[in-house]
């Protein structure tokens, strides 16, 4: 990655592979700025244009299973192998700034100094699915940077995070033994959108009895000769053990996908962002929305429906 003169254009400079106008490129996208759809165009003629697409991989999981120290150890890992990898650690927000407040790169520092990693946190900003909007932009840009790999991480709220699944092109699901995390999956339904199984902290008590507990889930749901049973996998990541292992099963995954599947799953994407932006507009219009129509609603002189009809622009004024 190599820098050029400032005096350059934003997407002169990001198709030279310059890391700061990646930088820019990305808060220009997650701010909505006005230069945002050129930026995408830009990113996304490149990734069309390259001889291979990344490899997007989502880690999922609740808070305290170690998916940050994962993620660091996959990174160390990666780069052995020559590839370069991009980091997106999706935070929780501040109820009161909007801005990430756990700051996942501190976990990560170690990688600052390397031109072939680049660590970003964005912040939720209250997404229940662990994504925010503008995830799926951002990680757009990431993409036609050229990276090898891209590590998605999401922020750790259990039963809600599922969004991962209609973004990553493969997800893996990060337990831990003896912790009920197990349990709480088979819940929550996690299990249905994980694609690779991680059992991390194998070292700990409980570790071949919670993969034994995740095998027997999968025999009970319905399958046949053809179902695809997501590997399940025993990590350290303290000790960087099992990477190797982690990273078999997601080329696994991929095989079963074939060329078809992983089309799929990017227009399930497509669909995942746009619904996710038509979303974010919708509650900005409704959190800016005349006073003087809340009261009316209030006091029965129009209903709810009418109003959000008329905010949608689906009909001119309210009665």
């Amino acid at each position: 990655m190599t820098d050029t003169s400032d005096a350059d254009s934003l997407p002169d400079r990001f198709r030279a592979r310059d890391v700061r106008a990646l930088a820019r490129a990305i808060t220009r996208v997650e701010s909505g700025a006005g230069d945002a759809p050129a930026i995408l165009r830009a990113a996304r003629t490149a990734l069309t244009a390259a001889p291979q697409l990344p490899t997007v991989i989502g880690l999922t999981g609740s808070p305290g299973s170690g998916k940050s120290t994962l993620v660091s150890a996959l990174i160390q890992h990666l780069r052995a192998l020559g590839k370069t990898v991009g980091v997106l650690a999706v935070d929780p927000s501040s109820p009161f700034s909007g801005g990430a407040i756990l700051g996942d790169r501190i976990r990560m520092l170690g990688h600052h100094a390397d031109a072939g990693v680049y660590v970003r946190s964005l912040a939720s900003r209250g997404a229940l699915g662990g994504l925010s909007a503008r995830t799926m932009q951002v990680l757009s840009v990431m993409e036609g940077f050229g990276f090898d790999v891209i590590l998605l991480e999401t922020v750790g709220v259990g039963q809600s995070e599922l969004d991962i699944a209609a973004v990553a092109d493969h997800t893996v699901l990060v337990l831990t033994p003896a912790g009920g995390d197990g349990v709480q999956a088979f819940k929550a339904g996690i299990m249905e959108v994980a694609d690779v199984l991680v059992v991390n902290k194998a070292d700990l008590p409980g570790a071949e009895r919670t993969v034994r507990e995740l095998r027997a889930a999968q025999m009970l749901a319905p399958h046949d000769e053809h179902t695809f049973f997501p590997p399940i996998v025993q990590t350290v990541a303290s000790r960087n053990e099992g990477l190797a292992a982690l990273l078999d099963a997601v080329h696994a995954h991929r095989t079963h996908l074939g060329d078809a599947g992983l089309t799929a799953r990017r227009l399930g994407r497509a669909r995942f962002e746009l619904r996710s932006l038509i979303w974010m507009r919708a509650m900005n219009a409704a959190n800016a929305v005349d006073p003087l129509l809340l009261e009316r609603i209030s006091a029965g002189e129009t209903s709810a429906d009418e109003v959000a009809e008329h905010l949608l622009g689906r009909h001119g004024q309210v009665r």
